[in-house]
């Protein structure tokens, strides 16, 4: 199958759907391609989703970057989450405009800072469909086309559900909303997450950032793997005999917890500090929390119960794709990044963006993403000559076959999945995982593939995990120090003169540098010689 538009949306999640709608809005031809089922796939669908949405209060907005600055270890840009912050109100006041139903407080406020993903995913693809997008399902894309110029021109993957056929969509812009990489932890509603799109990207010279920022797990019951936190905010922790765990500050909480599991001993949860008048809104909100606990028979706030990691990675984490202008364009011209797949240092820094700061960063990048690709692709014109695939490992090995993804998969897994070796950073240990990743980048180099449909989505899936493995231990070896969500047991203070971003990129050679645009802090005070 072979399809012409102007621009294509790889991803169907909520970054996705905004960039499509946009795109459309602007006058484009627009399709899209998800890997699973647009609107169900992915980790928003699978839960509930907070959201930086912000009264248009000065003081209040204000009060919320500087928060954020101080806990993203200043690498956050001012001018972006004061963007992020416009955008995420203006789009929110849209989607209750096309009739989302949000809840309301006491006084009959509708909560805006909230989305129950099911219901919002389900309307962000009805509105898709209304914007005229063609909407490919179950087409996982494979690799990128060029044109002769080197300009993105399209994608090319697999039609799931039409015995694996090979398909093209050929286009003037790209907007890439794969999502981040998990790893296949198993994490809820992220298997899908591989890190696809960075593969891709990456193969065509695109610059990442924050890659050592991917160091996230999710406490999850041991019954299940949800791994959604805000469970976790009313939960006290227990050692096996009932003997509470103490913290000295309730931010030490998910690393002394972390301590323990790593060294294997069992952690109890009880959701004992939960108010009662919350308990039936924090089933009716996350119910796939509660289920595995139900079919336990465990009552969780009267109950305690195991809990584990679940590494969730750039999912929750900050890296990606480094972005170069307003409009989300990645280093490589005619490509465009929105959601997971693009970094968001810019509004969250060194600490987490799960949760509200990842739903307000799809939301906006989504739809800065589209309109600009829209825009690129009615400029360009018709691209030059044939269109060339760009795809290597997993797809076209360079020696002789016979390396399973599977086994590529296992092996990864092993150097990014414990504790002890991801959460827990140390020069040594880096270099020991690395010592193991770059040999195995170079067999999946020469003999990944697969031999079929099926098998070579999973190949090009394992390639892609050891990329963003390689990418994520070389910048954690580059940033001597301990900040947010990057802890080096070797470095644990935080280096002034590392109050950089740090860039990586390369496959066979994985390079690292400090970006040159230096994070943006808030304005000085005119005469006062400080900050506002």
């Amino acid at each position: 199958m072979r399809l012409h538009t102007d621009v294509l949306v790889l991803g169907g999640g909520p970054a996705g759907a905004w960039a499509a709608i946009a795109a459309a809005g602007a006058g484009a031809d627009v399709v899209l391609a998800d890997k699973g089922y647009c609107g169900t796939s992915g980790a928003t669908a699978s839960g509930g989703n907070n959201l930086w949405y912000l009264p248009e209060d000065p003081d209040v907005r204000d009060a919320a970057m500087a928060e954020r600055e101080a806990a993203g270890g200043g690498l956050t840009d001012r001018t972006w989450m004061t963007r992020v912050q416009e955008e995420t109100y203006r789009q929110v006041n849209r989607l209750a405009g096309w009739g989302y139903r949000f809840p309301s407080d006491e006084h009959g406020r509708e909560r805006r800072n909230t989305l129950q993903g099911p219901e919002y995913m389900r309307r962000m693809r009805g509105r898709v469909r209304r914007s005229g997008v063609r909407v490919l399902d179950h087409h996982p894309a494979l690799e990128l086309l060029t044109d002769s110029a080197g300009v993105v021109s399209g994608a090319a993957g697999l039609r799931r559900q039409e015995g694996w056929e090979r398909y093209e969509v050929r286009a003037g812009a790209v907007v890439l909303a794969t999502g981040g990489c998990a790893f296949l932890s198993g994490a809820f509603g992220l298997n899908v997450d591989t890190g696809d799109g960075h593969l891709m990207a990456a193969e065509l010279g695109a610059e990442l950032s924050g890659m050592e920022f991917s160091a996230v797990y999710g406490l999850s019951p041991a019954y299940g793997n949800h791994t959604k936190g805000l469970m976790m905010h009313y939960a006290s922790y227990y050692e096996p005999d009932g003997t509470p765990i103490a913290f000295d500050a309730p931010g030490d909480a998910r690393v002394r917890l972390a301590r323990l599991a790593a060294e294997g001993r069992p952690v109890y949860a009880r959701l004992d500090r939960a108010p009662p008048a919350l308990r039936r809104l924090m089933r009716d909100s996350q119910p796939n929390y509660f289920l595995p606990l139900d079919k336990a028979g465990i009552d969780p706030f009267t109950t305690r119960y195991p809990v584990r990691f679940v590494y969730e990675g750039t999912v929750r984490g900050t890296g990606g794709l480094r972005i170069v202008d307003a409009g989300c364009a990645t280093t490589v011209p005619g490509l465009y990044a929105a959601g997971d797949v693009a970094t968001r240092e810019l509004i969250t820094g060194a600490a987490s963006g799960g949760g509200s700061f990842n739903g307000a960063w799809a939301i906006s990048s989504g739809t800065w993403a589209g309109a600009a690709a829209a825009r690129f692709a009615a400029a360009r014109g018709t691209p030059r000559g044939e269109p060339r695939a760009n795809g290597r490992a997993g797809l076209r090995p360079a020696g002789d076959t016979g390396l399973s993804g599977a086994d590529v998969v296992r092996a990864v897994q092993e150097e990014v999945l414990p504790l002890e070796r991801n959460l827990f950073r140390d020069a040594e240990g880096l270099a020991a995982s690395l010592a193991s990743l770059d040999p195995l980048w170079e067999r999946a180099k020469t003999g990944l593939a697969g031999t079929d449909g099926r098998t070579t989505l999973r190949a090009r899936e394992a390639a892609s995990l050891v990329a963003h493995a390689r990418w994520m231990y070389r910048a954690a070896l580059v940033r001597e120090e301990s900040r947010g969500v990057h802890l080096r047991d070797d470095r644990p203070e935080r280096d002034p003169a590392l109050r950089r971003r740090i860039l990586t990129g390369g496959l066979d050679e994985v390079w690292t540098a400090l970006d040159p645009v230096a994070p943006v802090g808030p304005p000085a005070v005119a005469g006062t010689g400080r900050t506002a």
